[in-house]
């Protein structure tokens, strides 16, 4: 399958285990490459359903001076939005704490941003998936921060750990998009190429 990206030599620019495994999982032969130091700011006026699009857009610039000629770079960025905020990734354990508190009992939002870039090809989308949460105590989030450390995960969670299947009670959109790929649509997108 994807004979057609065959020429390319393609790079997932992230250090993510959950995005390496799931575009694994497309058969795809690639390699990893992760360029430390991207800015991931963006403007405070933009809307949060555009900023995991936008964080990966800069991605794929940050790369541009750096690609081959036959090089096809993949770079995410994924965001959750709850009531209009944006929650990145948890700076300790009480920010933790705090995310998943203002989740709980309620439904959020999943966004990933996804740019494919080479010289001659540039795409960029996002995907958004719904996720609505059970009410959730305050010892079943303790247990859950103290024990899985979700610190390196926008929202403080990944939900085909513990706290997915505890905590979510249903899904409108992608399961994989909220690990962090939409492996989906990535595959269609590399289909047209």
């Amino acid at each position: 399958m994807l004979d057609n990206i065959k020429k390319y030599n393609v790079i997932l620019a992230s250090n993510s285990p959950r995005r390496k495994e799931l575009l694994a999982g497309l058969g795809i032969d690639f390699k990893v490459k992760v360029i430390d130091g991207i800015d991931e700011s963006y403007p405070p006026s933009l809307a949060a359903q555009q900023v995991a699009e936008y964080i990966a857009e800069k991605k794929a610039e940050a790369y541009r001076s750096v690609m081959d000629d036959n090089d096809l770079i993949i770079t995410a960025d994924t965001v959750v939005i709850v009531n209009n905020e944006i929650l990145g990734k948890p700076t300790d354990a009480a920010d933790a704490i705090r995310m998943l508190q203002s989740m709980a009992g309620r439904s959020h939002h999943v966004v990933t941003g996804v740019c494919i870039t080479s010289k001659h090809v540039h795409k960029s989308f996002s995907v958004t998936t719904e996720v609505e949460f059970a009410a959730l105590s305050d010892d079943e989030i303790d247990y859950y921060v103290e024990r899985y450390r979700p610190f390196d995960k926008a929202g403080a969670y990944g939900i085909q750990e513990w706290i997915g299947y505890i905590g979510v009670t249903s899904l409108s959109g992608s399961y994989y998009n909220v690990m962090g790929l939409p492996v989906q649509r990535i595959y269609t997108e590399l289909k047209r190429l």
